[in-house]
């Protein structure tokens, strides 16, 4: 009988100290995360638009938890196949123009956060054929030494 209140006792301990934990959570700088990540998204568009498509390396995240999903595709790239693609790509634009038609970051600490946004583009190829576009895009972010940079994510063509 005695351990049957021992056990009791400490079930209860147990659930009250893991309400707390759970309760207790480190206080985020949201407005900060937010304007940092708004700011990298403008700089990662203007050096594209800039330098072209190559510039998109100082924005991904060189890690092995790094992938992307990529419009018309059915699954998901490593950082070494979306750098194969975008040096291919590149040789094909000669101009290119991004911005966020609508941006919308979610902080969930102080150097992570996930956005969902439509980035509206318009590009001049080799031939000088002008595309525009709109892509649908959602993705982690993840804040490293030199900056915030995408971890991962997807993005669809819309018409």
């Amino acid at each position: 009988m005695k351990f049957k209140y021992i056990y009791i006792i400490t079930l209860i301990f147990n659930i009250i100290g893991c309400k707390n934990a759970v309760q207790k959570t480190i206080p985020i700088n949201k407005e900060l995360v937010i304007k940092e990540v708004e700011n990298m998204f403008a700089d990662y568009h203007g050096d594209i638009k800039k330098q072209g498509l190559t510039a998109e390396f100082d924005y991904l995240d060189n890690s092995k938890d790094f992938f992307w999903v990529p419009p018309n595709y059915n699954s998901a790239l490593t950082y070494d196949s979306v750098k194969n693609i975008l040096i291919a790509n590149d040789k094909l634009i000669s101009k290119i123009q991004l911005s966020f038609d609508t941006l919308k970051v979610f902080p969930l600490t102080d150097s992570l956060a996930s956005y969902s946004g439509i980035v509206k583009g318009k590009m001049v190829d080799t031939l000088n054929t002008v595309t525009k576009f709109k892509i649908i895009e959602s993705g982690t972010l993840v804040k490293r030494y030199d900056g915030w940079k995408l971890l991962n994510g997807q993005s669809r063509n819309l018409d």
